[in-house]
């Protein structure tokens, strides 16, 4: 009997070790929320890409829980592919891409539609400045499948002078609380074909003057491209005094949280997203 109960003892302490071993482990405060993964995109015709793509990695990272890698194309001319965009699976692992090239002569519509493809089945999509250039396939100037993603046709813009920034959605947390702003010299994108698609919501505009009359355009906006993918864009970023701009980087990064579902009502990353 002293023998059964030595052992019914042991099958009982054994039972005790391994319910308390297979025990998952607590959550322990101050554990690090995974960083927002974002592809940035760019390179080609026009701009100072190699100093921006630097400007652009370390604004974002600065002011949220972002991680940004680069994919830079050096050449200077519209045609060459970034070289990213020649896998299918290119889009792999991220949770936004930042389109930034410009490209307005790449149009192999097999090419355009395996950059597309991802954002048509879901994935988040920022768009800055010349990304609203590129790509001008069979249907340009009036429709093409890229301006269906971007959800603002445009064709050209007007001289490099200043532009003068008014935030005409207030509710949005993407503006809310942020002032207008004068910026330094830089490029005013048209609107075309009707301006901002259906799909799309307008957040800035701004005004430029041009020969003595002012001229004025969307410059920020959201999009909901193919009922399933967010997209923030503006045609601003130009120059280099631009992106640097702590207010324009305020933007970014507020429209990069906003398509991902990581800004809160109050314009602020939301939990997880904060800058640790």
């Amino acid at each position: 009997m002293r023998n059964v109960r030595k052992w019914l003892a042991g099958c009982l302490m054994g039972a005790m070790a391994v319910s308390f071993g297979a025990a998952p482990r607590p959550a322990v405060a101050g554990d690090a929320a995974k960083p927002i993964k974002a592809l940035l995109v760019l390179g080609g015709c026009c701009h100072d890409y190699a100093k921006q793509k630097d400007i652009l990695k370390a604004g974002l990272e600065k002011r949220a829980n972002i991680e940004v890698t680069i994919a830079y194309e050096p050449d200077k001319g519209t045609k060459k592919l970034n070289p990213v965009y020649e896998k299918d699976d290119w889009a792999k692992g991220y949770d936004v891409i930042i389109h930034d090239e410009c490209s307005a002569d790449v149009k192999d519509e097999a090419i355009i539609e395996r950059i597309l493809k991802p954002h048509k089945d879901g994935l988040p999509g920022v768009l800055l400045h010349c990304g609203m250039h590129s790509y001008r396939s069979k249907g340009y100037p009036q429709k093409t499948p890229w301006f269906d993603f971007t959800g603002l046709p445009s064709t050209g813009h007007g001289p490099q002078e200043p532009i003068a920034i008014t935030f005409t959605d207030g509710a949005s947390p993407i503006t809310k609380g942020l002032e207008g702003w004068t910026t330094g010299k830089e490029e005013l994108y048209n609107n075309v074909a009707g301006g901002v698609l259906p799909t799309g919501k307008v957040l800035a505009k701004g005004k430029q003057a041009v020969k003595g009359k002012d001229v004025e355009a969307v410059i920020v906006w959201t999009n909901e491209y193919n009922g399933k993918a967010k997209v923030f864009a503006t045609t601003l970023g130009h120059n280099n005094v631009t992106v640097e701009d702590d207010r324009y980087l305020n933007l970014v990064t507020r429209g990069l949280l906003w398509s991902v579902g990581k800004l809160a009502d109050d314009g602020k990353p939301a939990a997880g997203a904060e800058k640790k």
